[in-house]
């Protein structure tokens, strides 16, 4: 997911979306594609969300559907999250709300019950897994830290100690157990340990690699897609990279803060980096003191503007295309519908434009259009027919009930996994050259008294990201608004409607107030992807969350 180029000497790394995921799984599950198709869930008899809104935020098609069926027919949906989300009005028989960023510790003490009320798989963690005994004796209080009670989860998670014993004695009482973990949980400092905790959680419970249950991992759902083709790229000969979280120190530190190069140009496709990265204000200073700035787009997003040249690209609509769905076991063919504006054209034209000034067109291009390209594409894939697949939009891949992990279940030997073990590993000591604890650990960001309030920036149900900010219609439906609790307004003599300054040390908004208690007391919510407008005194007044996020990264992902 490597969403852009930064200069000629360095490029991007990783993306924001999930890279402390996609850094802690390969440690305890040797690969990312360990997922499950959402039919599988017609064998649940329990859904555990946690952190994941998969109403808003689309986890595949099928999952919401397959979720509502499960819970139509009795099944229990345990929505986890700090406010009564989308999910829990629709999908969710139980909301147990918790304080962002501490959903390790109340993994730790879900595990806490279930150790100490005999709840666990023992002979399924023995045969499955390593380490467990480590994190076993740290959870019980055994290894010199705290026990990991839910009375001390309570503390931290501003969740109460019966509603986490509950959930934990029905979590480990119904087999199978489908934990939907949403990349939120990952999205905060510590996101790493979340990671290997909902993991660990699965095999505890014995839920790993079979029919209704899943691995616990918080990456979409993730299973390879039908085989479809592909350019066969050569290895990049730009060594140098900075993770995605750090391009804008990169460019304002450059060498003397220690980076490998003073970049001097940004080249940016699709990505819309000033309002999708933390701090606002920091990636405005990085655009503005490089030298030249590129952009690819067909809206004028505020990176655009804030570009010397903006390439007019086509949109879905007006380009032919093939789409790998986030979740699930087809792909979709995108058809052109109308002819691109004036002007307009495809990133893949762009680049071959620019390849014929540079002298290596042949050498890009291989002689093929776009078009062209498509098809070969086809030619080297599962796909029978490329006019069919065009025709239907749609190729469904044979099997639709597949479940991440179902081999090395069935046969640990014949299907190792790809860790050091062979299996899953709960305890790491890969992971602890990194510098961290080689089980996970509650690592949590706290709060103070000049910023006692934690913030969450949930995806809109209305916008991908900052996509649509500017199409009244969809701003109409869902209005930009800071949620917060009635006690925590109450406090600060906030009436609902109200317009309300909210602080960071990285930034200002002036929003519209929300009170309401579907939120947790302690927590404020601002929807994610607003474009800002801001005032002469530097604040914003669009509810722009980046304005208030920071580009501290969580360790070791830089995540």
């Amino acid at each position: 997911s490597v969403n852009g180029l930064v200069g000629s000497e360095m490029c991007i790394r990783d993306s924001y979306s999930t890279a402390a995921a996609s850094f802690a799984s390969p440690f305890v599950l040797g690969t990312s594609l360990a997922g499950i198709d959402a039919g599988t869930l017609q064998f649940s008899n329990l859904i555990i969300l946690w952190g994941a809104n998969i109403s808003d935020t689309r986890m595949g098609c099928e999952t919401e559907a397959r979720i509502r069926e499960a819970r139509a027919r009795g099944v229990d949906v345990i929505v986890i999250d700090p406010r009564r989300s989308a999910s829990v009005a629709r999908l969710g028989t139980q909301w147990i709300p918790v304080r962002p960023g501490t959903d390790t510790a109340l993994m730790m003490a879900v595990l806490y019950v279930l150790l100490d009320e005999k709840l666990v798989n023992t002979a399924f963690v023995q045969e499955y897994s390593v380490g467990f005994d480590e994190l076993e004796r740290h959870v019980l209080g055994l290894a010199g830290a705290e026990a990991r009670t839910p009375r001390w989860a309570e503390e931290v998670c501003g969740t109460p100690a019966e509603a986490i014993a509950q959930v934990a004695r029905q979590y480990g009482r119904t087999h199978p157990t489908a934990l939907i973990p949403g990349l939120s949980i990952q999205r905060t400092i510590g996101g790493e340990e979340a990671s290997r905790m909902a993991v660990a959680l699965q095999v505890a419970t014995g839920n790993l690699g079979i029919p209704g249950g899943s691995s616990g991992s918080p990456l979409w759902n993730k299973l390879p897609h039908p085989r479809m083709g592909e350019i066969s790229v050569p290895s990049n000969p730009v060594r140098s990279s900075v993770p995605v979280y750090s391009w804008p120190d990169a460019i304002l530190e450059g060498k003397r803060g220690g980076y490998p190069s003073d970049i001097k140009a940004i080249y940016n496709v699709g990505g819309n980096y000033l309002i999708q990265g933390s701090d606002i204000h920091k990636n405005t200073r990085a655009f503005d003191q490089v030298e030249f700035a590129v952009c690819h787009d067909y809206v004028l997003t505020p990176t655009a503007q804030h570009c010397d040249i903006v390439l007019p690209t086509t949109t879905f609509l007006e380009r032919d295309d093939i789409i790998f769905p986030d979740g699930g076991n087809y792909l979709l063919f995108s058809n052109q519908v109308v002819p691109p504006l004036p002007e307009a054209k495809n990133d893949y034209d762009i680049f071959g434009e620019l390849a014929a000034r540079l002298g290596f067109l042949s050498d890009y291009s291989e002689g093929k259009s776009a078009e062209e390209w498509l098809k070969s594409f086809v030619a080297n894939s599962e796909v029978p027919d490329y006019e069919e697949f065009r025709r239907t939009g749609i190729h469904v891949g044979a099997d639709q009930l597949r479940v991440g992990l179902s081999d090395f279940v069935a046969d640990p030997q014949s299907y190792a996994l790809n860790t050091p073990s062979g299996r899953v590993e709960i305890s790491l000591a890969a992971y602890a050259e990194t510098g961290f604890s080689p089980i996970p650990e509650c690592r949590i960001l706290e709060t103070t008294d000049r910023y006692p309030l934690r913030l969450v920036t949930p995806h809109p149900k209305f916008r991908i990201h900052s996509q649509y900010d500017n199409i009244p219609w969809f701003k109409e439906r869902e209005r930009q608004a800071l949620w917060i609790h009635p006690h925590d307004a109450a406090e600060r003599g906030i009436e609902n409607e109200q317009k309300v300054c909210v602080a960071s040390p990285e930034g200002t908004t002036r929003i519209i107030a929300y009170v309401t208690e579907d939120i947790l007391p302690g927590v404020v919510c601002l929807l994610e992807g607003a474009w800002p407008s801001f005032e002469p005194d530097g604040a914003d007044t669009a509810g722009a969350a980046n304005v208030l996020t920071s580009t501290v990264p969580t360790l070791p992902s830089h995540g």
